[in-house]
């Protein structure tokens, strides 16, 4: 693979790229590519930052990306078990410019609305999941056919955002490298005090600088992004380890003290960290 961010290493004359992941820990880069990613997660859980939001995987999600959104997966293992994904690789012209505006697949228009800011399908999971198990053991041609009926049950189905603003700029390998850095400092080093000298320099920019460059790819402040960052980690450990103290989970997040940690969780979440581990946990 190319330097971050990369395109799909694709075999000369494949328009469609099905592909399987086994990792102990999928990705952790920062990157963007120009086909659209339907991925499903056979095994695993982690964090998926999509554009400007945090999102949560898990094992049975199906999550679509859509092209040149930039994203990185951060797996947290359990055990020694590896990850295991799934991901069909295609872009709209693959199969030509007007393949998709024929009459018989007008349908798949909703898939492709869907794809433009990433979502995650919460309906008809089981029956895209049987068909994603058939690519394994299928030939390309299969394999088109078994794409088109995963692009029409997708259609159908709900499926919730997974990011509300999308850089719309191709970034280049230079920035595609700052932020891959930035972000993996950041879900490596949440649970400590974070300062901007500390992530500016991180980024290899001056304070002002980082703070703009910031701001201008992901609509929001280093800090906004930070807490984000801290309070998916909380809701993680509220619902995974039920009996452990929300003041232990409120530290371990980076948060000096209670009073804040409610008040940052509630205008995220709508809810307090004692009402939302209730509501997974029962």
């Amino acid at each position: 693979m190319k330097a971050l961010p990369f395109n799909i290493p694709k075999p000369k004359n494949e328009s469609l790229v099905f592909q399987i992941d086994r990792e102990h820990i999928f990705y952790e880069q920062f990157h963007q590519h120009e086909e659209i990613q339907i991925s499903y997660i056979v095994r695993g859980t982690g964090t998926l930052i999509v554009g400007d939001s945090i999102n949560e995987f898990n094992s049975g999600d199906i999550l679509i990306i859509g092209g040149l959104i930039p994203h990185v997966f951060k797996s947290e293992p359990i055990n020694d078990d590896d990850s295991e994904m799934f991901t069909l690789f295609f872009a709209k012209n693959s199969f030509g410019n007007e393949f998709f505006n024929l009459p018989d697949l007008v349908a798949t228009k909703s898939f492709f609305e869907k794809a433009e800011m990433g979502a995650k399908v919460i309906s008809h999971k089981s029956e895209i999941i049987e068909w994603f198990q058939k690519l394994p053991n299928s030939d390309k041609i299969e394999q088109l056919g078994i794409l088109l009926k995963i692009l029409d049950t997708i259609s159908k189905a709900r499926t919730s955002r997974l990011s509300n603003f999308i850089y719309k700029k191709s970034y280049t390998d230079i920035e595609g490298k700052r932020m891959g850095d930035v972000l993996k400092f950041v879900m490596d080093h949440y649970s400590e005090q974070i300062t901007l000298e500390q992530i500016s320099d991180e980024a290899h920019l001056s304070k002002n600088a980082f703070c703009r460059y910031f701001k201008k790819r992901t609509n929001k402040t280093f800090f906004q992004f930070l807490i984000e960052i801290r309070i998916e980690n909380a809701c993680k450990l509220l619902v995974n380890e039920p009996e452990r103290a929300i003041t232990s989970i409120c530290e371990q997040c980076g948060f000096n003290n209670m009073a804040n940690f409610n008040r940052k969780f509630k205008a995220l979440k709508g809810c307090t960290p004692s009402n939302y581990r209730h509501k997974f946990t029962n």
